[in-house]
């Protein structure tokens, strides 16, 4: 009996992620998700230098900023709520020190050119095609920060407007960086507070638009992340309590499945590897100076020397 549609998703069969590999994830929440557990796992990583990005515009003029070397300076800031502000910008950037804002913003542009000429691929992770113009400059704002809503435009990019945006996206980090390779996914998380008609018309924007520049043969891939939340994993105990993120159990299952197409064989056993030194540097013991538990530190030890010979890049 069969009580599971299952997604069937073929491994890419060229530029598979290894433990040589450098990631640059952007996006929405989801994307940090996925982020984490390439740290844990102890990859090369990177993810959002400008914080949480939830719509393609967003991420384009990050791209755009950081590969043209612009500079952000006080006019490209705002004040609100006793802290000074970047529209381009999650508001985890925000300082009470707009020069410390301003430092902060412009050394991330030079670290994210920095990481998209070395990387080898770049994840981007979509959340949604609403997005708010702020009227007095009539550009597309990244987060409003709390600034009065009466001060936006609230508009939902068409699926032509998400295509173009990635197509031009794409074209830069090509030009910036011939080999990367690009993987587009939607992000399960479902935004409500827009409306449950309206995230549904979002996602289908954002799906339909990535399906239009996608190209294997360049290197411009796509994965399910979004169908295997809602075909695979159907019931609300994959949620946490809002009902609207998926919970751990849930991101684990993604993770399997990304771990499963977009990553080598060889670096699946070194994760396995890292993972008991992992779950062993969290271990308590109960008698920090018994012998066994010496023993146990030991032992961990040579394994960490091991991990650490074959890839000296990592570090416990």
């Amino acid at each position: 009996m069969k009580l599971q549609t299952n997604i069937s998703i073929k491994k890419t069969p060229k530029n598979l992620i290894n433990y040589s590999s450098k990631i640059l994830l952007l996006g929405s929440c989801f994307s940090e998700n996925i982020g984490n557990q390439l740290s844990y796992f102890k990859f090369q990583s990177n993810q959002n230098p400008f914080g949480i990005l939830f719509h393609p515009k967003a991420i384009e003029t990050l791209i755009i900023k950081a590969i043209n070397e612009e500079r952000y300076t006080e006019k490209d800031l705002i004040f609100n709520n006793e802290r000074w502000h970047s529209f381009d910008a999650h508001s985890n950037l925000s300082s009470v020190d707009k020069n410390e804002l301003l430092v902060n913003l412009n050394a991330a542009l030079i670290q994210t050119k920095k990481q998209l000429e070395e990387a080898t691929h770049i994840i981007i992770t979509l959340g949604t095609s609403w997005v708010y113009r702020f009227i007095e400059t009539d550009a597309i704002v990244a987060n409003c920060h709390k600034v009065p809503q009466k001060k936006f435009l609230k508009e939902v990019l068409s699926v032509d407007e998400v295509s173009e945006i990635l197509d031009r996206s794409i074209a830069l980090l090509k030009m910036l960086n011939v080999d990367i390779s690009v993987t587009l996914t939607v992000s399960p998380v479902r935004h409500l507070k827009d409306g449950f008609i309206e995230n549904t018309r979002s996602k289908a924007h954002l799906i339909a638009g990535i399906h239009n520049v996608v190209n294997p043969k360049d290197n411009i891939h796509y994965f399910p992340s979004y169908e295997i939340v809602m075909d695979e994993l159907r019931e609300y105990r994959f949620y946490n309590e809002d009902m609207i993120h998926p919970n751990k159990i849930a991101i684990s299952y993604i993770w399997e499945k990304f771990v499963a197409a977009w990553f080598t064989e060889a670096s699946q056993i070194t994760m396995q590897e890292i993972e008991i030194i992992q779950k062993g540097i969290s271990h308590r013991p109960f008698n920090e100076n018994s012998a066994q538990h010496q023993q146990f530190l030991e032992t961990l030890a040579l394994k960490k020397k091991a991990i650490i010979k074959k890839h000296s890049f990592i570090s416990f």
